[in-house]
């Protein structure tokens, strides 16, 4: 049983590294630690894992630790974009359970702010790495015609479509894929093994929450689009 609570700041801008940093600095919940969804929610040394590879449990461990989160430790995130999801799926993921998300971000704390850096309490987490909460390409590759595995891009409906935009290259998606952006609602979806992906393994954490939330559990394809349009594999457009 969690014996005390740790709000935590995910908040993360795509293409601007720093802006979650800046944000917290200028406000966040009073207490809050800060994880940088580049830096300590990722390993971005992997190569062609894409844009925001998993790290490892010792580096996992090790900012969690730093951030106050050990056992007996409540986790509150919030963030932008699916940095407090994925701060959840990966504390699930290393075996914590004890969090929570806060639905609607910073906006929704409705309480005062604080400035500048806090001086947060170290605790030690101890990693232990769940089995069968992620799904590779490879599998994906072999099960495309398997009407019970269900993809699920995340990603925002026009890049889903492969529409032309800034960030996929190239655009498209998984073949089968049905569509649940991360910004909206989650959609109705139909029966099967739920596998989500995005564009680096970040936004899908929210699809996976709201699944989650609705009583399903789901696997989290962690390259990505970002991993699977640069290995050549086969998509879809329109």
């Amino acid at each position: 049983m969690a014996g005390r609570y740790q709000f935590v700041d995910c908040r993360w801008e795509l293409g601007d590294p720093d802006a979650g940093r800046r944000a917290y600095l200028a406000g966040h919940v009073p207490g809050a630690s800060f994880l940088d969804v580049d830096a300590d929610l990722s390993d971005l040394s992997v190569q062609g894992a894409g844009r925001h590879p998993l790290p490892s449990a010792a580096a996992f461990a090790g900012a969690a630790g730093r951030a106050g989160i050990g056992a007996g430790v409540f986790v509150v995130a919030y963030g932008t974009m699916g940095g407090a999801e994925r701060l959840w799926w990966l504390l699930r993921h290393f075996g914590h359970d004890d969090c929570a998300v806060v639905i609607g971000g910073i906006a929704a704390w409705g309480g005062q702010l604080r400035a500048g850096d806090e001086e947060i309490e170290p605790a030690e987490f101890v990693p232990r790495e769940r089995e069968g909460d992620t799904i590779t390409a490879e599998e994906i590759v072999r099960r495309l015609a398997d009407p019970s595995l269900l993809r699920v891009d995340a990603r925002t409906a026009n890049r889903w479509r492969g529409e032309p935009n800034e960030i996929d290259d190239p655009p498209g998606r998984i073949p089968g894929a049905a569509n649940a952006p991360w910004n909206e609602p989650l959609p109705e979806l139909p029966a099967g093994e739920l596998a989500a992906y995005c564009g680096s393994g970040v936004s899908s954490c929210v699809t996976l929450h709201r699944a989650w939330l609705a009583g399903r559990e789901g696997r989290l394809y962690p390259g990505s689009w970002s991993e699977w349009s640069k290995r050549g594999l086969p998509l879809e457009r329109g």
